[in-house]
């Protein structure tokens, strides 16, 4: 399906939103970073805020002030997607390109432009970016060391240094509006994996998704680990829930953590069967092998540390695709 190029190209019409929730200490930062990238381009910066208690709104308030085109869009859904879709609902109709912000990351200073460059040269209905995770306590660099693995990533492009290509899906960054809003926009019944499910969408509707290799966005990850173990149930629920809905079949990267949930229920047998154990240890031996590989083979001495985090990210999100999977089944025969 071809698109349309914005009515002048000379001057891009951009929708940055920003969906945030307690983001106090970030902001403000942000925002002042992202007013620096407006060179060019006609961009207005939506902060859609899902009902912070730290603050936010009012840094937001005081900061459009004297900044202008910025706007506090409260989000009485909350969650991201529905952030999103306000935004673009109530303020996209005059804009030809939405940009997504993460207002827990951090970008480069030329990050907008640079999506723009890519979408309007490459005629791309979607432009998205890899990412690279960084931490500072000692639990999030080895959480960050993890996810930059392939341990912990699974080899996904988003996540391991790919771009200059067309791709399936990878991290959120530009979009053409009319595409977003010809395919509906995010599914708002999904709290985790709504740009994977997006994606598909856009896919089978004909449009084009650029993974650039120009710029990325920094990451970064939980900072302990029951915050890092709910988040990966989420993530493990939303893929569950993305297969259902478009009767897909999993990657076999992904496939493999499935059996990580079903191996640690099996391992309780190992009160009556000690071979019930087996599988979960040859697992966890394969996991720390792996620590131990990155601390050796790779200089990192996090390499085990980040091992642990894998493992909680695993079993967190095969748990949480399971829960789905067997919660939507109940649903149904209820």
């Amino acid at each position: 399906m071809v698109m349309r190029m914005p009515s002048n190209a000379d001057v891009p019409r951009v929708l940055l939103v920003i969906p945030c929730l307690n983001e106090a200490k970030t902001i403000e930062p942000l925002l002042h970073k992202l007013d620096a990238q407006r060179a060019a381009m006609d961009m207005l910066i939506v902060v859609a805020d899902g009902g912070s208690q730290d603050g936010t709104p009012d840094i937001v308030r005081r900061v459009a002030e004297t900044m202008p085109d910025v706007v506090l869009l409260p989000n009485p859904k909350r969650i991201q997607s529905a952030g999103i879709n306000l935004a673009v609902q109530r303020l996209g109709e005059e804009r030809d390109y939405l940009i997504r912000i993460d207002a827990h990351g951090d970008y480069p200073d030329d990050y907008c432009q640079a999506l723009l460059g890519e979408a309007l040269a490459m005629e791309a209905d979607s432009v998205v970016v890899g990412m690279d995770t960084v931490g500072f306590g000692l639990f999030q660099k080895a959480t960050a060391a993890a996810q930059n693995s392939k341990l912990g990533n699974g080899g996904s492009k988003h996540r391991a240094g790919g771009g200059g290509e067309w791709v399936d899906h990878g991290h959120h960054a530009l979009m053409r509006i009319a595409a977003f809003q010809a395919v509906g926009g995010y599914d708002e019944s999904f709290s985790h994996n709504e740009d994977a499910e997006l994606d598909f969408r856009l896919r089978k509707a004909g449009f084009r998704i650029w993974m650039t290799g120009k710029t990325f966005m920094t990451y970064y990850p939980r900072a302990n680990a029951s915050a890092l173990f709910r988040q990966y149930l989420g993530y493990g629920r939303g893929r569950a829930k993305n297969l259902l809905k478009h009767r897909s079949v999993p990657k076999i990267r992904q496939a493999i953590p499935l059996a990580v949930a079903p191996v640690v229920v099996v391992a309780l047998l190992a009160l009556l069967h000690w071979w019930a154990a087996i599988p979960l240890a040859i697992w966890a031996i394969a996991c720390l092998g792996y620590g131990v590989w990155m601390a050796v083979g790779q200089g990192n001495p996090l390499g085990p540390l980040a091992a642990i985090s894998a493992m909680i990210m695993h079993f967190a999100w095969s748990a949480g695709f399971w829960l789905e999977l067997i919660g939507l089944r109940r649903r149904r025969a209820a």
